[in-house]
């Protein structure tokens, strides 16, 4: 499973080891509404869904998170109703980073038991939100998603909150990726809470 923050409940609870990587011919954007989590009926905010790129060799960073056979059928129900807002699951295919620098089980879990890490794109299902969902939200420039991002908030927490730990995440994850519109936005929304600071 492609997940795009760090950790989550699933990773704590049950035998869950991740794997640093990307996929190819995607790009990842805050074009996705969400009413379930960082925003409320009426007032979403926005979140992150990963849309096909128009060049096949654009890489979308995450984690790939292999799941112990006895709590599949648990895990992949509670993450199908985490993502039932307008995803659908697809298979693609996963290109591990280079296992020297492929750190996650030092920052989350003793990675002593795991199996040995894979070296070859291999295939795994990702959540993609298509454009033809209810919820899908669509294009629209920075300043105008960085505005709605801080006036959201959801069950889950404050849409900032969603969009700072996704950036920290990916500094974490992936130092040497720039992902341009994923910082750009973070930028902007530092600049607007700034504005309300002073």
């Amino acid at each position: 499973m492609m997940r795009q923050e760090t950790e989550d409940n699933y990773t704590l609870l049950y035998n869950i080891h991740g794997l640093i990587g990307y996929i190819k011919g995607y790009m990842r954007r805050f074009w996705q509404a969400s009413e379930d989590h960082r925003g409320v009926p009426g007032k979403p905010g926005r979140v992150v869904t990963i849309l096909p790129s128009s060049d096949p060799e654009a890489e979308v960073w995450g984690v790939a998170y292999e799941i112990a056979a006895e709590d599949e059928e648990f895990v992949t129900k509670q993450l199908d109703i985490r993502e039932k807002n307008g995803y659908n699951k697809v298979t693609d295919k996963f290109y591990p980073s280079d296992p020297e620098n492929n750190k996650l089980g030092k920052h989350f879990h003793d990675c002593s038991k795991c199996s040995q890490l894979p070296h070859e794109p291999f295939d795994l299902v990702i959540y993609v939100g298509t454009e033809d969902n209810e919820y899908f939200a669509g294009a629209a420039d920075i300043e105008s998603i960085a505005q709605q991002i801080v006036g959201s908030v959801g069950p889950s927490g404050t849409n900032i909150e969603y969009l700072y730990k996704l950036a920290s995440a990916m500094r974490l994850l992936a130092p040497g990726v720039q992902d341009e519109h994923l910082f750009a936005l973070e930028e902007a929304v530092r600049h607007l809470e700034n504005q309300v600071l002073t």
